[in-house]
């Protein structure tokens, strides 16, 4: 439920807090006090569009946040897998809009999507008025609010298993079942960028290895200089190399070994390094390229088969390994081509079975739904009958239809609203204030199967008449045992149901107009709803009626 609700410099708000208790709370005020204000206010925190209108002159930014406690295990569950948590089953959500046309939400001090807020916010309040009765005209949500009579989730569940199941396999069959022209010219192609990519016989790496014997040969007369230069200056001259007069330096330690002491260690590590000098001699003049064939054929030769792996890189893959995946892809796909008749017998098979399987728990749905449309329709109509509409005749039409996401049902509300008129689509036949009748009807009878801790409404005594107006209330307050209602109200025979009573007004605070809230105590529920009953000056006599308006259901429906 809503505990409490703080809105900040939304337009001629500048702070107000309002804490509706448990039961049904209305909110009243003459025309133009900021009633509709509280419920924009509301929207920002279901993610409606956030306009930068609605901040206040003057101001950087608009505020609204609300504290929301006693959620039901449904709701903390579903933050769980949202990956929130709701700390003893309380959480704070708020909305914050700047003057540059940014916008921020918040869930417990953590910053969220959109999104998220609206799938939050979706399960925390649910607001109902004269615009929202539009959206009871579009056939589209009429399943929607079966369902959420129904709760069909687990049917709901395996159906669409089966049913995706049932897609991908129409999907691959479609695929495979081009005609046989289509399949003569893609296997063509197929073959012909397979044979393609085995001509050149590709290897891993072969590339690199290609790139740098190039490098080798474009500079090979400069590596056999060095290269003979170092092997010279090493070992090949016989007296002046450095492996020559290390093994004289050798010898001539040898020959004094006996008198100087630690000469033979010296002697061995002089062998040493004549041996390493000897190896790095003959590593340098195995640099050298002795083949008699031209260095530039050989270049012509490796340009030439780079060449070839690029026009096929540019064709097939990035790489080498690019290209070899692809072959694979194509070979993989023409042996799908080759063996098509068999796939698709199999593929048929599959899809009959699915086909079958899916439709078999399309028409569990079917079955499970008209059962609840039967007892909607049996507790809508007792509910219109109450609120004055004993002849109106409504019914939920669940006609077979193709398999869909949902099922196979196409799920429409239908209206007569008088004697021996035929049952039509309700955007046909409703006016504004049936509308308004028949969504407080529909809404208690799926009050407690939608999920909302809060439900509001804004003016739904729009169009009836005072006596209705009073039947409304009635409802909307039994309603209020299992859920927090609040309504937005002109209706004198509302608002004395309430067991909460807010009064919205307007102030000069400073030089500027601000609008207050203030909670009333008992003896100022009695001039509200004296003022509501009409007259220029309050009488005695609607002070009295107000009372007994008042009194007459104190203690509960």
């Amino acid at each position: 439920m809503l505990r409490s609700l703080h809105i900040e410099n939304v337009a001629v708000i500048r702070s107000v807090d309002l804490e509706p208790g448990y039961g049904f709370s209305v909110l009243t005020g003459e025309t133009g006090a900021g009633k509709s204000i509280i419920i924009d206010s509301i929207n920002l925190l279901l993610g409606n569009r956030a306009s930068r209108e609605l901040i206040r002159s003057g101001s950087e930014s608009a505020t609204v946040s609300a504290v929301f406690e006693d959620l039901p295990s449904s709701v903390c569950d579903a933050l769980h897998e949202m990956g929130f948590t709701a700390e003893d089953a309380s959480l704070m959500l708020q909305k914050t809009i700047f003057a540059d046309g940014r916008s921020q939400t918040r869930l417990d001090g953590r910053v969220i999507t959109q999104s998220i807020q609206r799938q939050i916010a979706r399960m925390l309040v649910s607001i109902h008025g004269q615009s929202d009765n539009q959206k009871l005209l579009q056939k589209k949500t009429h399943a929607e609010l079966l369902d959420a009579y129904l709760h069909p989730a687990a049917e709901k569940v395996a159906y669409r298993e089966a049913y995706a199941a049932l897609r991908d396999v129409q999907k691959k069959l479609q695929a495979t079942q081009c005609d046989e022209s289509e399949k003569l010219r893609l296997r063509e192609m197929l073959a012909f960028q397979i044979a393609d990519i085995d001509a050149l016989k590709l290897k891993p790496g072969e590339e690199e290895v290609l790139t740098a014997e190039r490098d080798r040969l474009a500079n090979l007369e400069q590596i056999n200089q060095k290269a003979d230069f170092v092997y010279r200056a090493l070992r090949g001259a016989e007296k002046g190399s450095a492996y020559s007069l290390t093994a004289r330096a050798g010898q001539a330690l040898q020959s004094i070994s006996g008198l100087i002491d630690g000469a033979d260690e010296l002697v061995e590590r002089l062998e040493a390094v004549s041996s390493e000098l000897e190896d790095i001699a003959e590593l340098a003049r195995a640099y050298m390229d002795d083949d008699r064939e031209d260095p530039t054929a050989r270049i012509d030769r490796i340009e030439s088969r780079l060449e070839a792996i690029s026009k096929l890189k540019r064709k097939y893959g990035e790489s080498i390994p690019k290209i070899l995946e692809f072959r694979e892809q194509a070979r993989c796909r023409l042996e799908e081509l080759d063996f098509s008749e068999e796939r698709l017998d199999a593929l048929r098979a599959e899809e009959a079975a699915l086909l079958e399987k899916a439709t078999a728990l399309a028409g569990r749905l079917t079955v499970l739904r008209r059962a609840a449309a039967e007892e909607i329709v049996a507790k809508v109509t007792e509910a219109l009958s109450f609120l004055d509409m004993p002849k109106v005749r409504f019914e939920i039409s669940i006609l077979s239809d193709e398999l869909r996401e949902n099922g196979a049902d196409d799920v429409e509300f239908m209206i007569a609203t008088n004697p021996g008129e035929p049952l039509l689509p309700m955007i046909k036949i409703a006016s504004g204030g049936e509308l308004s009748r028949i969504m407080l009807a529909l809404r208690s009878v799926l009050n407690d199967r939608d999920g909302a801790t809060t439900v509001i409404f804004d003016e739904i005594d729009t169009g009836v008449s005072g006596k209705t107006s009073r039947k409304i209330g009635m409802m909307l307050r039994k309603a209020a045992r299992d859920t927090q209602v609040l309504c937005v109200t002109h209706s004198a025979q509302i608002a004395s149901l309430a067991q909460t009573h807010f009064l919205i007004s307007k102030k000069e605070e400073k030089g500027r107009t601000e609008t207050d809230v203030i909670e009333l105590c008992d003896n100022e529920r009695v001039e509200e709803v004296a003022r509501i009953l009409g007259g220029i000056e309050i009488t005695d006599a609607q002070r009295e009626a107000a009372r007994e308006m008042i009194d007459e259901y104190v203690g509960g429906v």
